[in-house]
């Protein structure tokens, strides 16, 4: 099974991949970790990269494809979770026209729903367990809110990430996401159209329900 997932940041769409990679077994490949990966590994599209990136620009497609592509076929033959990629218009179309020449299967493009003031809140409502960094705690989802400023399972001490306060870097990144003319959302629907012409399947989900609603609606669709 071969799944693209969509979401903003705050969305749940790690914990939902998650939950998916474990359930079908898939390898979780992230958009940054291939960089990585092909740059510490010194092959040859990993060697063109780091010097788009050494030089503060942007890994234009041509490189970035073959990587996401060579991922896929190398780490996900029994199956993967495309994450964090495409992120505009353009990369859905080629990443669509490499995947047809590989005949490579995309069974389902999964996105998240989730309005933007109520992602930039999740983002911002985050607190850290002193004792343990996976407790849930977040000031503006009823269900896991804390104790006032003790962990809500265990009673820690809670922190906040100093990124996930910074207001200016969250609306950067959603200003990308949410852009439906040319960017990640607009990826998004590029496939939400192949999949009306039957080409993929499409799900979309309510990223306002709980973990456990969300991933039951998610599972009943898969096949």
């Amino acid at each position: 099974m071969n799944i693209l997932i969509f979401g903003p940041n705050g969305s749940g769409k790690g914990t939902q991949g998650d939950l998916i990679k474990q359930k079908y077994n898939l390898a979780h490949i992230e958009s940054g970790a291939i960089f990585r990966e092909h740059i510490g590994g010194g092959t040859e599209l990993g060697k063109k990269a780091k010097a788009y990136i050494d030089r503060g620009d942007l890994v234009p497609d041509d490189i970035t494809i073959p990587m996401v592509l060579d991922t896929l076929k190398t780490k996900g033959q029994n199956g993967w979770l495309l994450d964090g990629f495409p992120r505009n218009m353009v990369q859905a179309e080629k990443l669509w026209d490499a995947l047809k020449q590989a005949n490579i299967q995309l069974d389902y493009v999964v996105e998240i729903l989730l309005p933007r003031e109520t992602a930039k809140n999740r983002i911002m409502g985050r607190r850290l367990c002193k004792t343990n960094n996976n407790h849930p705690n977040n000031i503006y989802i009823d269900a896991i809110k804390p104790n006032g400023d003790k962990c809500r399972v265990c009673g820690g001490d809670l922190s906040c990430r100093s990124d996930d306060q910074d207001e200016a870097a969250i609306n950067k990144r959603h200003d990308i996401y949410y852009n439906t003319t040319d960017g990640t959302l607009a990826a998004a629907y590029y496939f939400k159209k192949l999949a009306n012409e039957g080409k993929t399947k499409y799900i979309e989900l309510n990223g306002e329900g709980s973990i456990d609603s969300i991933k039951e609606t998610l599972l009943s669709q898969l096949a």
